[in-house]
């Protein structure tokens, strides 16, 4: 047994410190980047924001409406090998959409029918599993960069700066981070296991950046000012599930109750996913997720402009022109537990 003493902080923890600056508007900041990898061939160009490859976020639908503000969503892995084909085919900017996969023998096969049924017009691929520990993960991750040496790999999800070491080298070239931070993840509960979102993403861009690769903050955004907080803790890439729920583009039942309509809204390792996709929770295991209701919220679109306006905002309180420069110019003030209780932080 060992305890580590040093204090470790989630994105409620901390707030940004304000810093003189010349911007005298938001029009003026620039948050697109542009990306080239480690191992792919494949550069980026847009803005590092994506939507989760959860069932009720990660759609086609989704994929269109968050396009328009060359934002990016990383797909849920249950669509069929002809929807994926027509799909990818039809994206003009690649880096729009994710294909995911787990690291099944079935997920690899349908990959690789994918690709040869789609070509380069696949080019972002996000491997996911839940516990990205285990040996089996990272031989699965090298076989993949092998095969494809060209793709955009995003493998995940890990929260320490060893593991996001091991992934980069052994072809990772976006590591996402994040265990448990999720709104509909209860992994922290269920298993007492993860890490602070924050000091997470921290310490993994620090390993991640020393190798020339990038990380990916996965969950425990609930604002734009958690967004930009990522990203001034160094993340390359936010994903957010919980943020885009709930929309005209999400996945998920449309409710209705007392006069007002909600949206469903679950964890791909709840019980609701797992009924649905793999004929219930397996003996051996317990559900990690829990299904709640999320008050419906129109069109992604305007989601999306208030995510966007808030990151600019940041930038314009700090005096950073681009997004690349928001890390470096990112102070952060530790925020009293007093104060979380005050201002109604859980």
């Amino acid at each position: 047994m060992h305890i580590e003493h040093e204090i470790k902080l989630d994105f409620r923890d901390v707030l940004i410190r304000p810093k003189r600056s010349t911007l005298t508007s938001r029009s003026d900041v620039d948050i697109s980047r542009q990306f080239t990898f480690r191992h792919a061939a494949f550069p980026y160009d847009g803005i590092p924001i994506i939507a989760s490859n959860m069932d009720t976020t990660g759609t086609f639908e989704m994929a269109r409406a968050l396009d328009r503000f060359r934002l990016s969503t990383a797909l849920h892995k249950h669509y069929s090998v002809e929807e994926c084909v027509t799909f990818f085919k039809g994206l003009e900017r690649k880096s729009a959409a994710f294909y995911s996969m787990g690291i099944t023998k079935a997920d690899e096969e349908k990959f690789q029918r994918v690709m040869d049924a789609a070509g380069d017009a696949v080019q972002y691929v996000c491997i996911d599993v839940a516990n990205g520990y285990h040996e089996n993960f990272v031989t699965f991750v090298t076989r993949i960069r092998t095969h494809f040496p060209r793709l955009v790999i995003m493998a995940g999800n890990v929260v320490t700066g060893e593991m996001t070491e091991e992934l980069i080298l052994s072809g990772a070239d976006i590591v996402k981070v994040g265990i448990g931070p999720g709104s509909v993840c209860t992994t922290r509960k269920m298993t007492g296991v993860g890490y602070p979102q924050l000091s997470a993403v921290i310490e993994c861009a620090d390993a991640a950046h020393g190798l020339s690769g990038l990380i990916c903050a996965d969950g425990g955004c609930t604002t734009p000012g958690d967004v930009a907080k990522a990203f001034g803790g160094g993340a390359d890439f936010v994903m957010m599930g919980g943020m885009f729920a709930g929309h005209d583009e999400s996945g998920g039942d449309l409710v209705e109750r007392d006069g007002e309509k909600f949206k469903r809204f679950y964890g791909m390792s709840s019980r609701a996913a797992m009924e649905r996709y793999a004929g219930g929770v397996a003996r051996y295991r317990a559900a990690e997720g829990k299904e709640v209701l999320v008050p419906y919220r129109g069109p992604a679109a305007d989601t999306a402009q208030e995510i966007l306006g808030g990151v600019r905002s940041a930038c314009t309180y700090v005096g950073a022109r681009r997004l690349k420069e928001l890390s470096k110019r990112t102070t952060f003030v530790r925020v009293a537990q007093q104060a979380n209780e005050v201002f109604g932080r859980p």
